[in-house]
């Protein structure tokens, strides 16, 4: 069995591979887990030991077969923890993640996969994250920044790039959440922000905000 530590290392990575798309560095691990490149450096070891990544000093990390299927698990335990918070204990949507942080190395699959099924098998988080089934396998939506849109353009909110609770309070405020139809009006020039119209409601939104909402890709 894995300590929270090593599964931790293991999510990080899997972000960071989804990301980048290729070999991570020991630098950018250090980064998303906020510690030293030197504790990094340990922790790869470990878990290149345990044949969970493939690790060439200099050239990065990359997940094994068997560390990715993990990994792919844990964030499946963590997606579907957030939608049980929303869905069926009426959290928002910023308070989840802390949470489903604990919750995600409960170990037992058979409550997981019932977990799944008792939320009807959702395929996305409540920040439009997809959830992998229990193979593993992830259907993702092809996304794009509001921002790249064009005025007159109508599209959906399908995810947020920027996750933290600080942005999503923000969002709530407005009244901004996934699934929400927006028109674009216009773009301002001068600070490239943005006017739109979400649930009937004209709103500006500066070029910070607009990079960081995902939306249905206009086609």
């Amino acid at each position: 069995m894995l300590s929270q530590a090593e599964e931790n290392y293991l999510k990080a990575i899997y972000s960071l591979d989804t990301e980048s798309k290729g070999v991570v560095s020991t630098n950018l691990i250090a980064n998303k887990m906020q510690t030293k490149a030197s504790s990094v450096t340990d922790m790869i070891k470990k878990l290149s030991e345990k044949e969970l990544v493939k690790y060439k000093k200099y050239q990065g990390v990359r997940l094994s077969d068997k560390g990715r299927k993990i990994a792919t698990s844990i964030v499946r335990k963590h997606r579907l923890w957030e939608c049980f918070l929303v869905d069926k204990l009426n959290f928002s949507w910023d308070e989840v993640h802390d949470i489903a942080e604990q919750l995600e190395h409960i170990q037992s699959e058979a409550l997981i996969n019932s977990l799944d099924a008792f939320l009807e098998f959702p395929s996305y988080d409540p920040h439009g994250d997809p959830i992998p089934d229990k193979e593993g396998f992830i259907f993702k939506r092809k996304k794009v920044a509001l921002s790249s849109l064009n005025p007159q353009d109508e599209t959906v909110l399908l995810g947020v790039k920027d996750s933290s609770d600080e942005f999503l309070r923000f969002l709530s405020k407005k009244n901004i959440a996934i699934g929400d139809s927006i028109k674009i009006i216009g773009h301002e020039l001068f600070d490239k922000s943005m006017e739109v119209v979400i649930k009937g409601k004209e709103l500006t939104i500066t070029d910070e905000v607009a990079k960081n909402l995902l939306v249905k890709e206009i086609g």
